[in-house]
């Protein structure tokens, strides 16, 4: 998630993917439609927000996951990757640097074109080549070498071993696409998306933005994944109260991705005749990223007082109720290898500890500098969350903060080129694994363009991080991480969020079709 950029929770209904079944007359018919308060804008900064190559934050991805097909996928209830588009795949080495997959028989691409190897090199060497600073790249940027072997055999030659890498080929970044549609060296503009996947997609787009999708199930889809519907309808709307009512009026079947937490709350309490509000895990985070150039939070002292005066557990409680909980490491927790980093390193939060650590750096206060968050990317709380944040920080007499906010497709151009000292962003795992909540933060083309660097951390932890076939024996590794990320303080986690989904009486598979990464799977949706 972003990523995802990812995309990312400032709410609970942040962490869930948007999914809605369509049951009312002014509904799309026999279609299941999703609600979602995602946004997909076109811009100069970003023409081409659904290329596979370009796209990194959890709302794209749950459109190209539905489109492009992937070597491999994560089965239904977790676990490790699977092959979808691909028979079969293995490391074929005991250092895990090669990984051979063989193509299932007869794959086409929707419009019928065959799909070879050669259109999977031509896939992932694309988004290696555009190199999007702010892109997926990084999940690729290990491959040495990508070597075709007959009608059916691709075998990849890593530049260092990595035991992530069937996830990473899971990932919408390894999506196979057509050479006649994406260019090689350059973005796809606009927002059509073509692929293998289980569904084609029709985009309804008003001015340079996205209404409404319509996923129709793809007749030459051949892969693991069992389709249960024929059509899908994915609904945008500006916020979560405008969605909600959709939902009351029945005009769409789920709602997810964004409910604000007054709305979680008030089902948890109240439950609604004829909605149910099922409750998921959520592997989600929210965080305050820091331009560590900046000269107001360069001295890493500022960045420490700011980690000792905030209050999670009153940002989490008073802002997301039930729907968040503090997060002190940016690994969470229900991934391997997760410790309270920043508890440990600050304990409770104390005004007192953070004079002593601006006094003995030689800062003077009040440190004043404005904290950016995005208005309508991570749900309606997030106003709410920053100006709590602010009042903290002021209240301590050591900052003089204010707070803005700016609309994604702004704030994500501003944020990337350096223009915000501290910001906030959420973040959807790319994969169930440590490594996805480490190397897009901390590695090389990290999809923050941070300018943050520990050689420690990237020429040696993450390496030796991804050597470990047993992820779990990786655990030491990746708590030096979370230990060194507490003491830099290049990012700050803020809390960890639930994922709730609202759907009407008789739309089945919800259950499946949100999973703990909150990954969107349309196909596993159907009506009673």
């Amino acid at each position: 998630m972003n990523r995802k950029t990812l995309v990312l929770p400032a709410v609970v209904g942040l962490l869930a993917p948007v999914l809605a079944a369509c049951g009312g007359s002014d509904g799309g018919g026999d279609a299941i439609v999703v609600g979602t308060t995602d946004q997909f804008v076109a811009s100069k900064d970003n023409p081409a927000p659904l290329d596979p190559a370009i796209g990194y934050e959890a709302g794209v991805w749950n459109v190209l996951r539905q489109t492009v097909q992937t070597l491999t996928h994560i089965p239904r209830g977790g676990g490790e990757p699977v092959p979808e588009a691909a028979e079969s795949c293995e490391f074929t080495d005991t250092e895990n640097e090669s990984y051979r997959c063989t193509l299932r028989k007869g794959l086409t691409f929707a419009d019928g074109t065959a799909l070879t190897p050669e259109d999977v090199k031509y896939s992932l060497q694309r988004v290696i080549d555009i190199k999007e600073e702010s892109g997926p790249v990084g999940l690729l940027d290990n491959i040495d070498t990508m070597e075709t072997k007959g009608e059916d055999q691709i075998v990849f030659h890593l530049s260092t071993p990595d035991a992530t890498f069937p996830y990473k080929l899971a990932t919408p970044a390894a999506g196979i696409v057509q050479k006649d549609k994406y260019p090689a060296k350059a973005p796809r503009e606009g927002f059509q998306v073509d692929g293998s996947g289980p569904y084609t997609m029709e985009p309804e787009v008003k001015g340079d933005e996205i209404v409404k999708v319509v996923f129709t199930r793809n007749p030459k889809y051949k892969g693991d994944l069992k389709v249960l519907n024929d059509k899908v309808e994915l609904n945008l709307f500006p916020d979560s109260t405008a969605m909600g009512k959709a939902l009351d009026d029945k005009k769409i079947d789920m709602m997810t991705r964004t409910m604000s937490p007054e709305q979680s709350q008030k089902m948890l309490v109240e439950p609604q005749e004829g909605v149910k509000l099922t409750e998921m895990p959520g592997l989600a985070i929210s965080y305050l990223g820091f331009n560590t150039k900046d000269p107001v939070v360069e001295d890493k002292a500022v960045r420490q007082a700011i980690a000792q005066v905030i209050d999670r557990g009153e940002i989490a409680g008073d802002v997301y109720g039930s729907t968040a909980e503090p997060l002190y490491s940016l690994i969470p927790s229900g991934i391997t290898g997760h410790t309270n980093s920043f508890f440990n390193t600050y304990g409770e939060p104390s005004t007192t500890a953070a004079a002593r650590t601006l006094e003995k750096a030689g800062i003077s206060t009040p440190v004043s500098f404005t904290l950016h968050y995005t208005t309508d990317h991570y749900g309606s709380a997030t106003a709410t969350e920053f100006k709590a944040l602010a009042k903290q920080l002021n209240a301590s007499e050591l900052f003089d903060v204010d707070v803005k906010g700016t609309p994604w497709s702004k704030f994500r151009a501003a944020q990337k080129k350096g223009d915000y000292a501290v910001y906030g962003m959420g973040w959807f795992p790319d994969f169930p694994d440590p490594d996805t909540y480490a190397a897009p933060f901390l590695d090389k083309n990290n999809f923050l363009n941070s300018p943050y660097r520990s050689s420690l951390i990237q020429e040696t932890l993450i390496p030796d991080s991804r050597s470990a076939a047993d992820r779990s024996a990786a655990s030491p590794i990746f708590e030096k991480i979370q230990d060194i990320v507490a003491k830099d303080v290049p990012l700050l986690p803020v809390w960890q969020g639930k994922q709730y989904v609202a759907s009407l009486e008789g739309l089945t598979g919800v259950e499946w079709a949100v999973t703990s990464s909150a990954d969107l799977q349309l196909w596993e949706l159907g009506k009673a």
